[in-house]
């Protein structure tokens, strides 16, 4: 009866932590040697920058995402704090991100950990724009959704305009040279929504996604007024260019433009430097590899009846 009250330790009482923990640290030492000149730097805090930018939406929209009882006249002044509180957070999470960088490029172009604040006022000076910004897509919302009742109801539960959201938040400090924290931002977005938009892409007022799941938007997409994207979306690069020695190419534009006033339904894949015409409208399940012309109108049908020299399908 012991025997089946007791579990076997024969396992446990094997296993040599002590050996596991000097491999881990030998790994540990090596990777960092490769990384870093010195001791390695300290890293910025996903969790604190979650935290920071929940609380800029909140000060972005407080009524929605403020605290419960929050009455209309104290609405200023909880912005104010809100905002002196996550500026303050961001600014060392930025200084950090900004040392890390110089240590691991040895870059002396690099910002100095002390433009931190400098970067920190241009993105709080945005703000504004941001939310102006955002007002026009919650409304681009309202008017493409037959099924919402209210704008509250989108800023409350929309996935895609949580999603835009933090997508404007990252992008002005993608903008600013603070990727890092950019993409912690994204990816956590990411996380919550199912939509995966990179803080790099240029999205333009009047951006609506419906439904979400699945959105994926490139570093380089550009996306202009008033588009409309519907679930598993893909704007997405074709090829990766690479150098001599097979090293893959960066900085250089290889993701969808999307000009304004296009529609794209459910599952559509749009892939490399391509150019979708102003007012088109690109049908479900349409692979496109190449521009289309202002006002086309692309469906599968059409994509299986058309041939184009480079294979690829329309």
């Amino acid at each position: 009866m012991s025997a089946l009250r007791e579990p076997p330790r024969q396992a446990e009482e094997d296993l040599d932590l002590a050996d596991i923990v000097v491999q881990l640290r030998g790994l540990r030492t090596v990777s960092q040697k490769r990384r870093y000149r010195g001791a390695p730097p300290p890293l910025p805090s996903r969790e604190i920058i979650v935290d920071l930018i929940d609380d800029l939406v909140s000060a972005l929209y407080p009524r929605h995402f403020g605290p419960a009882d929050l009455a209309a006249k104290d609405v200023d002044a909880f912005v104010s704090r809100t905002l002196d509180s996550a500026l303050h957070a961001l600014h060392r999470q930025v200084e950090l991100e900004l040392a890390l960088a110089k240590e691991w490029r040895g870059d002396n172009r690099i910002d100095t950990p002390l433009r931190a604040g400098d970067l920190v006022t241009e993105f709080a000076a945005a703000l504004p724009r941001v939310r102006a910004l955002l007002d026009k897509d919650v409304r681009a919302a309202f008017e493409g959704d037959p099924s919402t009742r209210s704008i509250d109801e989108i800023v409350f539960c929309f996935p895609g305009f949580a999603a835009i959201i933090r997508h404007r938040l990252a992008h002005q400090l993608h903008k600013v040279g603070v990727t890092m924290i950019a993409r912690i931002i994204a990816e956590h977005a990411h996380s919550e929504t199912g939509i995966d938009i990179h803080p790099g892409a240029e999205i333009e007022e009047g951006f609506f996604i419906d439904h979400g799941t699945g959105v994926v938007i490139g570093e380089t997409a550009v996306i202009g007024r008033s588009v409309r994207l519907y679930q598993m979306v893909t704007l997405g690069a074709k090829r990766f260019d690479a150098d001599a020695s097979g090293v893959l190419a960066k900085n250089y534009p290889h993701h969808p433009i999307v000009e304004d006033d296009v529609v794209i339904y459910a599952g559509a894949t749009v892939l490399g430097r391509v150019t979708i015409g102003k007012g088109s409208s690109i049908g479900g399940n349409v692979w496109l590899t190449r521009d289309v012309p202002p006002g086309s109108n692309i469906t599968q049908a059409k994509a299986r009846n058309e041939s184009f020299d480079d294979g690829g399908g329309i």
